[in-house]
């Protein structure tokens, strides 16, 4: 039985695997608010206990750098030992790998109905691909052709310098660096970054949960931009969407990325219109002497917000 975990600042969503006719097929699963815990042992442990499962490997997508067989993450107080969870699961070795580098090697087990399609383009199947994807935080990852496959390889790109490219850009840089040392491309592009655009755009105008931490506004600002009932809301989500294309862009630009980009996490499939109204497309061509290159890199948004855990157990599977 294999066992993957998608380990995020927000939620972690742990699955039982098995290998029915060379497919995987999902046998048991639980989401667990990752706030509420004290690290993954304490819910790899309960999981087991709720499903009584002989687990005979195991493979972790988790939101921040491997290194030395240990992830310190970046959105939680935690550190994940490999040998640790290895140990604790009876097992000789338990694969962690970076939350996006998971959603790449989940990108090659998604069927046709799992991917939105919003722009074309004309794709090169064996060039690098990229993987794009907002949420608590900002993940970014490449995919290389190595003469038979594509392989994956983790970034963290979400944390080097936003890039503005407007003068309204230029002045969302200024708002954010009075109140940060740093001003990364993940402050704009996460969760939080919502609010963020949201006040800059317009102090006056407040909402549920930006006086009270313990209410996330991100979704409310969404729904009321999806429904058009604040026009701060619908401006700052159109100009979120232009950031976020830019960065697609630059990353496609850094990868010369012709397969594609892929646009992933659970912001995507909440905000699938805007993205699809031709903003996030044109700000990703939007660059000095390379708007007819990326005219052709397609552009994808994956549907199934899944595609980590899928992609960890599919890495446990193959013994990757």
């Amino acid at each position: 039985m294999i066992l993957a975990g998608d380990v995020g600042g927000t939620k972690s969503n742990l699955g039982l695997f098995d290998v029915q006719q060379g497919a995987l097929v999902r046998v048991a699963n639980k989401r667990y608010p990752s706030r509420d815990h004290k690290g993954l042992e304490e819910i790899v442990k309960d999981f087991i206990g709720v499903t009584g499962a002989k687990v005979t490997a195991a493979s972790f997508g988790i939101a921040g750098p491997v290194v030395d067989y240990k992830v310190r993450t970046g959105n939680l107080p935690w550190v994940i030992d490999g040998a640790t969870l290895a140990r604790q699961l009876g097992l000789d070795r338990v694969r962690l790998m970076n939350d996006l580098e998971a959603t790449a090697y989940g990108i090659s087990v998604m069927g046709p109905g799992d991917l939105d399609t919003i722009h074309a383009g004309v794709p090169v199947p064996q060039a690098p691909r990229v993987v794009i994807a907002a949420g608590t935080g900002l993940g970014e990852a490449i995919l290389f052709w190595d003469g038979a496959k594509h392989v994956p390889t983790a970034t963290e790109g979400g944390h080097a310098d936003f890039a503005p490219h407007t003068e309204q850009q230029v002045e969302l840089w200024k708002f954010i660096k009075a109140r940060s040392e740093f001003v990364s491309a993940e402050l704009v592009l996460s969760g939080r970054g919502f609010r963020t655009v949201h006040e800059f755009l317009d102090p006056s105008v407040r909402h549920p949960g930006f006086d009270d931490p313990a209410i996330d506004p991100a979704p409310g600002i969404t729904r009321m931009a999806l429904a058009k009932e604040c026009p701060v809301c619908v401006a700052a989500l159109q100009l979120w969407v232009e950031v976020y294309g830019s960065e697609a862009g630059n990353l496609a630009l850094r990868t010369v990325a012709r397969g594609g980009i892929y646009v992933a996490g659970g912001i995507a499939v909440k905000i699938l219109p805007l993205l699809k109204d031709g903003r996030f497309a044109a700000a990703v061509r939007h660059k000095e002497k390379m708007q007819d290159f990326l005219a052709q890199v397609p552009i994808h948004v994956v549907l199934d917000e899944e595609c980590p855990l899928k992609g960890a157990a599919y890495v446990a599977s193959k013994g990757l």
